[in-house]
């Protein structure tokens, strides 16, 4: 079976300026892209269905027989350098005909950097046990750019310990992007005058030996802007370093913050491409998701990473209103990073609609006002950078690694309290709302099992239904506002009088007793049921 691949839009959204600039695409941006393949000046001209093919050493019209021959192969796009602007014209026009897309590379730009990028591209955040895959923790390293860049308002890149480019985040105003960052990604890596002032300042000495970010002051007569930088470490050993340059827009004021979180997740990730840690990371993922259901003892999550069963852990779960795979992908980066940069030790698990953020090894007096203040973090980020809405609930702090299932049944219970409506609040423990959560679960109980209900309320609100009146959302308010009349009808935005008339209707074609404390009791909870239900 063949690969779907990844659309050619979402290629060209991680690549981007200043690498390639798309020319034409006759079957549109979502054309799939599978693999990547270098075509030789040497070699006759052939292609593969879904290849994006690199033509190196054939310039301008010598390109030609490169496009044809990938339209007939159908291949997804076809990537050439130009000596010159009009020759664009005639490829365009060749590519259009052959039905294939082309793709202009920069002159500068090195082949095996832009082949070394697009695979990892495609064999990213869609690929099960790939890097970046949507299991792991923060996706592949361009998502991870994206985040970063999302949270810190700058321009990113992640280079390795050789200051070669692995990722980078997109920028839409190339003007924001100072010398060092343009010639880095067409290059590769960074230019060596620009690398020997970095030594020369102690930069790197710093990224090689500490955990903490450092900042390099603008040079304009360098062509360099402001930046941020943190190296990416396991243990003692460097892997690399994420910078965050400054566009035309001050760095945000918890930038750093989120180069720490962003840096940890990183470094795991290149870890796994190392493929040094690859089978842990799965297994990882296997424990913690069986922990989190309760069919993993804690023990076995423990023992892989060296946690103390003994020691506190709480579940934080995330709801978002969107289950769009890029939103979902961007919020679970944001999530990772803000929760690493918080506590070095949590694990994250996307379940269904949710993700689950673990924290084990908690301290003893840990207030729990901690635990909320990371969560508000993390849903004021996502709804400023973002535009997302998320709901947090905080877990019961447990014991140890053993009662982690309770933690996370009852943040579970608590979401879905906050889903069901009636909870104006962005994060929550039970202790806010444990009224809602109770009346939630009875509710729930209701609708499951129709024997417990009223058939009388049942049909009132068939009633309502068949005749388009609102008698059963009347009563309820009534009920709600204690017997209130005008808070009532205030309310529903009617006159008391048609208030009052509903109430009584509502009794004489029901026969139920709104004076008698239990069926106002089995009213009020009854009638808050969905209609249709």
């Amino acid at each position: 079976m063949t690969a779907p691949g990844l659309p050619l839009r979402q290629l060209l959204m991680s690549l981007g300026e200043p690498l390639v600039e798309l020319q034409t695409a006759p079957h549109g941006l979502d054309v799939p892209v599978q693999d990547v393949a270098i075509l030789d000046p040497e070699d006759p001209p052939t292609a593969a269905p879904g290849e994006l093919v690199l033509a190196i050493g054939a310039r301008g019209r010598a390109a030609l027989p490169a496009l044809r021959a990938a339209g007939r192969a159908g291949a997804a796009a076809v990537a050439v350098k130009l000596d010159a602007p009009g020759q664009a014209d005639a490829l365009r026009e060749a590519a259009t005909e052959a039905g294939v897309a082309l793709l202009s590379v920069r002159r500068e730009t090195r082949w095996e950097h832009l082949d070394s990028l697009a695979r990892a591209i495609i064999a990213g955040p869609d690929t099960p046990d790939a890097p970046g895959s949507p299991e792991h923790n923060a996706g592949d390293l361009f998502s991870l750019a994206q985040t970063v860049a999302v949270l810190t308002n700058g321009i990113v890149s992640i280079e390795d310990t050789s200051s070669r480019v692995l990722a980078y985040s997109r920028s839409s105003d190339s003007d924001e992007v100072d010398d060092l960052r343009r010639l880095s990604i067409l290059g590769w890596q960074g230019p060596e005058p620009y690398l020997s002032k970095l030594r020369e300042w102690g930069v790197f000495q710093h990224l090689r030996t500490s955990d903490t970010v450092i900042a390099v002051d603008p040079h304009p007569e360098l062509g360099l802007r402001r930046r941020l930088a943190i190296g990416i470490r396991t243990g003692a050993q460097p892997l690399g370093t994420i910078w965050v340059q400054e566009g035309s827009r001050p760095l945000a004021p918890l930038a750093e913050q989120a180069l720490v979180g962003a840096a940890r997740v990183a470094a795991a990730q290149l870890v796994r491409r190392r493929r040094e840690l690859s089978a842990d990371v799965r297994l990882t993922r296997t424990l913690l998701t069986g922990l989190l259901e309760g069919s993993t003892g804690a023990q076995s999550l423990a023992t892989h990473l060296g946690l103390d069963v003994r020691r506190p852990a709480t579940v934080l779960a995330y709801s978002a209103g969107t289950t769009e795979q890029l939103t979902r992908a961007e919020v679970t980066g944001l999530i990772s990073v803000h929760t690493a940069a918080r506590h070095r030790a949590a694990l994250l698990a996307p379940i269904e609609s949710r993700v689950y953020v673990l924290l084990p090894d908690l301290p003893a007096n840990l207030p729990m006002a901690t635990v909320r203040g990371w969560a508000h973090e993390v849903v004021e980020a996502a709804r400023d950078h973002l535009g997302v809405r998320l709901r947090a609930a905080l877990g019961s702090t447990v014991e140890g690694l053993a009662q982690v299932p309770e933690s996370r049944a009852q943040a579970d219970r608590i979401l879905d309290a906050m889903g069901r409506g009636g909870v104006d609040l962005e994060v929550a423990a039970l202790i806010d709302v444990q009224a809602e959560v109770l009346v939630s679960e009875v509710l729930a109980l209701l609708q499951e099992r129709g024997g417990l209900r009223d058939p009388r309320l049942t049909a009132l609100a068939s009633y309502d239904r068949r005749h388009g009146t609102r008698l059963a959302e009347s009563v309820l308010a009534w009920l709600d506002a204690l017997g209130e009349v005008r808070v009532a009808a205030d309310a529903l935005h009617i006159h008391p009088n048609t208030l009052r008339y509903r109430v009584r209707r509502a009794e004489q074609l029901t026969g139920i007793d709104l004076a008698q404390p239990q069926q106002r009791l089995l009213a009020m909870l009854q009638l808050r049921l969905p209609a249709d239900s």
